[in-house]
């Protein structure tokens, strides 16, 4: 497994994924190309490196003018920072995205901004999103569907993450698109992660979207982070890492009263995946514990 390369999703007829390196790490960013008759994207990664989604078009047979749809799980830039170029490379994609995130694609100085705030210095991975005009884009809200032809996706609000977040469920491959809703999914060493970032982040909310998957008793995640797996009980056990996660930080943070150094023991003491960087891995623990904090002050208001 190698940044750029493209796999089938293993029991998703279809449905490919390719690894677009994001944050120069391997095992952390999938965008994936369902060849459908309407072909889609699901997500799009970094802009940084939307090269690598155009390249992965390319092996499974999708010229940039043929796709059709590109289906945004929310807006965050590491699933949508490259819409804006991915659109102006393939003239007829639609972009389709929850009601409250469409206007961050049209105007995503905001965005960048929040983005820069949330991310500290892994924003030297990033690049600034471009645009995207507001006839290119279609919103989506809970219970529509994008129909793909022989695919088509149902979305599900999962706000939990963030107020911008859906998953897409596929019954044409009893899957579900599971954006973060569900965790950060390792294949090399089959484990689960949370993810907690800030600003938006709810417990009680993130806990609701995944039994909303559960509900949904699909086959197989298609992890945004990173690829897919069957379900088995990868989301009730990572349902109780979430709540375990942030119990632990706020009694961190009675016993330490400072939040910086909640930070710092923190990063010095969770073990993180080794398939990514030292600096990836350090980084991805502290932005969750920043989201946590935010997340206690907002309900203690």
């Amino acid at each position: 497994m190698a940044i750029g390369d493209v796999f089938e999703a293993e029991h998703c007829e279809d449905v490919y994924y390719v690894d677009t390196g994001m944050f120069d790490v391997e095992e952390y960013g999938s965008v994936y190309i369902v060849d459908a008759e309407r072909p889609a994207l699901v997500d799009t990664g970094i802009g940084t490196r939307y090269e690598n989604v155009l390249d992965a078009m390319d092996e499974v047979g999708i010229a940039p003018v043929d796709l059709d749809v590109i289906a945004l799980t929310h807006v965050h830039l590491d699933h949508a920072g490259g819409a804006g170029h991915l659109v102006a490379a393939c003239p007829n994609a639609t972009v389709y995205v929850h009601g409250s995130g469409a206007r961050h694609l049209v105007d995503p100085e905001r965005l960048w901004e929040g983005t820069k705030r949330a991310v500290g210095d892994q924003i030297q991975y990033y690049v600034e999103p471009e645009p995207i005009p507001e006839d290119r884009i279609e919103t989506i809200e809970d219970g529509d569907e994008i129909d793909l032809g022989d695919h088509s996706f149902e979305v599900v609000h999962a706000p939990g993450h963030a107020p911008h977040q859906v998953v897409f469920s596929d019954p044409a491959i009893d899957g579900v698109f599971t954006a973060d809703a569900a965790g950060i999914y390792t294949p090399s060493t089959d484990e689960i992660h949370v993810t907690s970032p800030p600003a938006n982040f709810e417990l009680e909310t993130a806990l609701e979207d995944v039994e909303r998957i559960q509900a949904l008793d699909p086959e197989t995640l298609l992890y945004g982070h990173f690829g897919p797996a069957q379900t088995d009980d990868r989301l009730a056990v990572y349902a109780d890492k979430l709540a375990e996660w942030v119990a632990e930080v706020a009694e961190v943070r009675a016993d330490l009263g400072d939040d910086d150094a909640v930070v710092d023991h923190f990063v010095e003491t969770v073990e993180t995946d080794d398939v990514w960087s030292d600096h990836k891995s350090r980084a991805e623990v502290a932005m969750n514990v920043r989201g946590v904090l935010v997340a206690l002050d907002r309900r203690a208001e």
